[in-house]
């Protein structure tokens, strides 16, 4: 049993080219859990989404307030389970199918990215596909720390006797073969619960995918993606950013901190409980201070129990300064990270803001002043029709992972996985089973 079956989570089968099937998403979040039932059928390539084979056709969905989850990590194995089962029952009955399998976001257990260099000799003077298998696969072993698991292992370009830029080196001639690569890394055990979750509800997990990066699939047009963008993906529990540069993703990072901290500041500073704070922010959350919110009050009942506390009255602008100074904390945090990646040698690159928290009014004025570069909001990208709630930036992931599979074919997959997956259900099994058990 070698050491790599561990250290790489489940990947899916490349999209056929010609064919039509039936995916689901599930986005389980700290505050939300959202389930998305789609036909991917085979279109015509377009100008704006090239990397795009097979169009979208949702045909259920789903939404609800999430259990037992923190900071994206699962906490509550039962409470979680049950609003799996309910979300996905939720999407099936809308779509009128039932679902087998599905394919798995992860924001929680600190990703990483990391970009990696391996190079090797070669024998037979043309590079092979095992030279490449070989070489990547060197190159992730030696990018995953002690109790991390691999996300993602994408090839970012090749070298040939130390000449970059090389985009396919198959077939081609050389002493000797490199490729860089971005390899991203998530805390093993919140994989492997996450992921427990969805095996308890009877569902396979088709592959697992870090939030930023499919966000980024379901949100950039390929002009952003080959000028260089950042997407911020702002969740309740995590913040969580994936790098696009060259039209490839190259880089990945997160923190645990999100939406829910601006509920809690409110919930805190006004003396309210979390649900009415939570609609607070949802009504009245902005980071503008304009002159008439200091005039404009507006009371606010106590957290306690007694009915006979007052409820207090505050102005619109104190609501907006406590949810203002944890915005500008989480966009700090942003800067700090981006100064450390690929994104700061691009000067022209773009930020794109995804998940609940940056529905916020004035976020990307904020975001724009504190990271100086251009920010907008980013919401699904050619999508048939999509329902209204759908179209929000909120479901830019759960979006996302229904176009992943189309990009399936970039990742590296270490070779015994794909043996395994063509032996039909026990493969599938006795791989995830094999996964779930090794390392605890």
């Amino acid at each position: 049993m070698s050491g790599l079956e561990r250290k790489q989570t489940p990947k899916t089968r490349p999209m056929p080219q010609k064919r039509t099937a039936l995916v689901a998403s599930l986005d389980i979040g700290t505050s939300k859990i959202a389930c998305m039932i789609a036909r991917l059928r085979p279109c015509p390539p377009s100008d704006a989404l090239r990397g795009r084979s097979h169009a979208v056709e949702l045909i259920g969905y789903s939404q609800i307030q999430s259990r037992g989850v923190k900071a994206g990590a699962v906490v509550d194995l039962a409470e979680c389970e049950q609003a799996v089962r309910q979300a996905v029952a939720l999407a099936e009955r809308m779509a009128k199918v039932r679902v087998e399998s599905v394919l798995l976001s992860v924001s929680g257990g600190r990703l990483q990215g990391c970009l990696i260099e391996a190079a090797a000799d070669i024998k037979g003077g043309a590079v092979t596909p095992a030279d490449v298998t070989r070489v990547t696969s060197t190159g992730m072993r030696h990018a995953t720390g002690e109790g991390r698991t691999v996300l993602h292992a994408l090839p970012v370009g090749y070298a040939l006797d130390g000449v970059k830029g090389i985009r396919d080196p198959k077939g081609m001639v050389a002493r000797q073969f490199g490729v860089d690569m971005n390899v991203v890394t998530s805390d093993a055990t919140v994989a492997k619960n996450l992921m427990l979750v969805v095996e308890r509800c009877h569902l396979n997990v088709e592959a697992m995918a870090s939030s930023p990066y499919v966000a980024g699939l379901s949100v950039l047009t390929d002009d952003e993606a080959d000028l260089g963008a950042a997407v911020i993906e702002m969740g309740a529990g995590t913040t969580t950013m994936a790098i696009y540069s060259g039209g490839r993703f190259v880089h990945a990072s997160g923190f645990a901190v999100g939406g829910q901290h601006i509920t809690m500041d409110i919930a805190r500073g006004l003396g309210a409980c979390i649900a009415d704070a939570e609609r607070i922010k949802t009504l009245y959350g902005t980071v503008l201070t304009g002159g008439s919110d200091a005039r404009e009050l507006m009371s606010v009942p106590s957290a306690g129990d007694n009915d006979r506390d007052v409820p207090q009255v505050v102005s619109r602008a104190t609501i907006a300064n406590i949810v203002r100074q944890r915005a500008e904390e989480i966009f700090e945090m942003v800067r700090d990270r981006l100064a450390d990646s690929p994104f700061a040698a691009e000067p022209r690159a773009r930020v794109v803001l995804s998940g609940g928290a940056s529905q916020l009014t004035g976020i990307p004025e904020l975001a724009s002043q504190i990271l100086g570069r251009p920010v907008r909001i980013g919401r699904p990208l050619g999508f048939g029709r999509l329902p209204s709630e759908a179209k929000s930036a909120s479901f830019a992931v759960p979006s996302g992972l229904l176009v992943y599979p189309q990009y399936a074919h970039l990742e590296h997959v270490e070779p015994r996985h794909t043996r395994q997956l063509r032996t039909g259900t026990d493969g599938y099994f006795g791989k995830v089973g094999r996964w779930l058990r090794e390392g605890f």
